[in-house]
């Protein structure tokens, strides 16, 4: 085989034959069949026409995912693409309709890699009723980029759209499950850590579970713990809405793996990415039944109240020891883990 039948060239991003071949054998045959009308990524437009419902409020997301390693246990760049952006519609209580994709990719890339690549995409796209509506493919010379990275943006509808920043004296504190398993499962397939676990990373399509739990309601924030983690979203969710949230450490599901890597590289969990994991800012008398719902999700299967939203310290976090102290939790002054989604 040649070599611009097996990797990525110069040509395969330049507009002619070559990228019309790229689209016919690796991009259409994944998304071209989906959805219908002009909405189809079939009709090869500049641009794509979306029938919005008439009620509801539409919101839109972006992103950009250069991911190291690009193939990580559990997951790879694709399902992470494809599920970070789903999930930031998700948590805005957005109902996902339409991605787009958009690759920057090395020259000598190997179009298997890529075909992989697509396939996971493909597959966490699958999860909910979304289409890849438009995209872009771009080539960089060898040397001038890490490999691939991928932009996406999103649409969604919400028939109420959810901010993150709603919180109310007396809400309670919910995580849909076990924290850090992203960060560390990167962590440790890191080839200058030379590391064996069996942790992966918790990337996963959020919309199927949190579309549940809207029905019970009483849902007042969410958000998306990715980079900074826990500590990171708190915080913000705690400065922007002007509130203290306290939350108890041994409350915070985390797997013996995680502390287990956090001890050996002194890095707190509580401060590095989730991609599989939501958390929800609950009225009181709805926290039971929104944990219910949870834990009947496989996704939520280790969810848990985790704290409150009290007034003690405005736009800050308060970490309870098991030990009885008290201490603030910070914004961490960066992601201790880079190129983590």
């Amino acid at each position: 085989m040649t070599d611009r039948e097996t990797r990525i060239t110069p040509l395969h991003g330049a507009g002619g034959e070559l990228m019309d071949e790229l689209l016919a054998r690796l991009i259409l045959p994944r998304f071209g069949k989906k959805g219908s009308g002009r909405i189809a990524l079939s009709a090869l437009d500049d641009g794509a026409t979306v029938a919005l419902p008439k009620t509801g409020e539409l919101v839109i997301t972006t992103d950009n995912h250069v991911v190291k390693p690009i193939f990580f246990p559990g997951g790879d760049i694709g399902r992470l693409a494809a599920a970070g952006t789903l999930n930031d519609l998700a948590v805005m209580g957005a109902r996902p309709i339409v991605l787009t994709l958009a690759a920057i990719i090395e020259e000598g890339f190997p179009i298997a890699d890529l075909e992989r690549i697509l396939d996971s995409f493909a597959a966490a796209l699958a999860e909910t009723d979304a289409v890849v509506a438009c995209g872009d493919t771009k080539v960089m010379p060898a040397g001038d980029l890490d490999g691939i990275v991928l932009n996406t943006t999103g649409l969604g509808v919400a028939e109420h759209a959810v901010s993150d920043a709603e919180l109310k004296k007396g809400d309670v504190v919910l995580v849909s499950g076990t924290i850090g398993d992203h960060g560390m499962a990167l962590l440790a397939a890191r080839a200058e850590f030379r590391l064996s676990t069996v942790l992966q990373s918790d990337v996963a399509v959020l919309w199927p579970m949190i579309e549940r739990v809207l029905k019970v309601g009483g849902i007042h924030a969410m958000k998306d713990p990715t980079r900074g983690g826990l500590a990171a979203a708190l915080n913000e969710m705690a400065r922007k809405s002007g509130t203290c949230i306290e939350i108890e450490d041994a409350a915070i599901p985390l797997r013996p793996e995680v502390v287990g890597l956090s001890d050996l590289l002194g890095i707190s969990p509580l401060e590095v990415a989730n991609e599989g994991k939501a958390i929800l800012i609950v009225a009181p008398e709805k926290a039971d039944a929104v944990l219910a719902a949870l834990r009947g999700h496989p996704l939520g299967a280790n969810a848990a109240i985790i704290g409150r939203v009290i007034d003690e310290h405005p736009r800050r976090v308060i970490l309870a020891t098991e030990v009885g102290g008290r201490r603030f939790l910070d914004m961490p002054l960066g992601d201790p883990v880079p190129r983590i989604c």
